[in-house]
């Protein structure tokens, strides 16, 4: 079981010790800090999580730009912390390997026991080698930066490795793909200890999408529409109004005056999903909100948010989170500090 919640304390912040080592990638730490940092809680505005950088050796740490930063603190950091976070350090990553091979013991022993007390442990980027070189994701799925996933499998070949979607979650070991990938699994994490809600808020905070799941593919050919071509935006929009109605794929195309062949094509170029996988997805946002946010039964809400039934609902829910609308809805309507046992 993970520490995301102080069972004692349900509305002490939550710990998260960042991790950095020489030629952090800073954007990679100052995303982790302002996403987190700007998670507060509804009905109080207190902040949701104590976040503290941290290094093996506190003090000046040398980036991959031309300027340092400062970890104030040390392990204890790690050791204290219900999660913890590692971004990349691309000229020290890569050249990791099973067993701790490049890993400085220390760092391999800090990690282990953080694990091994319970912390969730998350990377951004090539920070999965560390994961990997600590033997943390054996046996488990990851991913990591696209350009670096055919290494990162030859090189640890006890990890399956998904190059082709954003974030990885296996319960107490999360890892992501590339820079920004990193802002979906913050926001992953923070909607999975306080709801879609505090992720949203904290989405609109730092201007960036709420939600784009993990399974969604890293690379994009088209995500924005070339000169002259006509995106589907205006289908997407015309569609979020709509959920609760039974649309259609040509109804979709209809809004975008395209075939439906085309417009399937240049949606999923646009999004990296196919138009009802992406609906699918908005549905399932539509039926949390109204989960968290009201006492509608079950029923209703699968009605709302275009479901149909109940058990359409629950099965949806079952295979994109891995609960139930009743237990999502018990987790998040109480404290908001406990998350369910697997989110993905």
């Amino acid at each position: 079981m993970t520490r995301t919640a102080d069972a004692e304390h349900p509305t002490r912040p939550h710990k998260i010790a960042v991790l950095i080592r020489d030629g952090v990638l800073p954007m990679e730490l100052g995303l982790v800090h302002q996403l987190f940092g700007n998670a507060r809680a509804p009905s109080t505005g207190e902040p949701l999580y104590d976040l503290r950088t941290c290094a093996l050796t506190p003090g000046m740490i040398r980036t991959d730009a031309d300027f340092p930063v400062y970890a104030e603190h040390g392990p204890e950091a790690v050791a204290d912390a219900g999660t913890v976070i590692i971004p990349a350090s691309h000229e020290q990553d890569e050249s990791l390997t099973p067993g701790g091979g490049g890993l400085p013991p220390a760092l391999a022993k800090t990690l282990k026991s953080a694990t091994d007390a319970g912390a969730r442990t998350a990377s951004i980027c090539t920070g999965a080698f560390v994961l990997a070189a600590a033997g943390l994701l054996d046996g488990r799925r990851a991913t990591t930066h696209w350009l670096s996933a055919d290494l990162f499998a030859r090189t640890f070949p006890a990890v399956t490795v998904d190059p082709d979607v954003l974030y990885v979650d296996e319960g107490p070991v999360l890892t992501s793909a590339g820079e920004a990938a990193g802002i979906d699994l913050c926001l992953h994490m923070i909607r999975g200890d306080h709801g879609s809600a505090v992720a949203a808020d904290v989405a609109r905070r730092t201007v960036v999408p709420p939600h784009r799941e993990g399974g969604q593919a890293q690379y994009i050919r088209r995500p924005v529409a070339e000169p002259r071509l006509t995106s589907t935006g205006r289908a997407r929009e015309w569609a979020r109004t709509r959920l609760s109605e039974p649309l259609t794929l040509a109804e979709m195309a209809a809004q975008e005056s395209m075939s439906v062949r085309t417009f399937s094509r240049r949606f999923r170029e646009e999004t990296g999903l196919t138009p009802m996988q992406w609906l699918t997805q908005r549905r399932v946002d539509r039926a949390r909100e109204l989960l968290e946010e009201t006492d509608r039964t079950v029923d209703r809400i699968a009605a709302e948010a275009g479901f149909g039934t109940g058990a359409s609902l629950r099965q949806h829910f079952q295979a994109g989170l891995g609960v139930s609308p009743g237990s999502y809805r018990t987790t998040f309507r109480g404290t908001g500090s406990a998350r369910p046992a697997r989110v993905v």
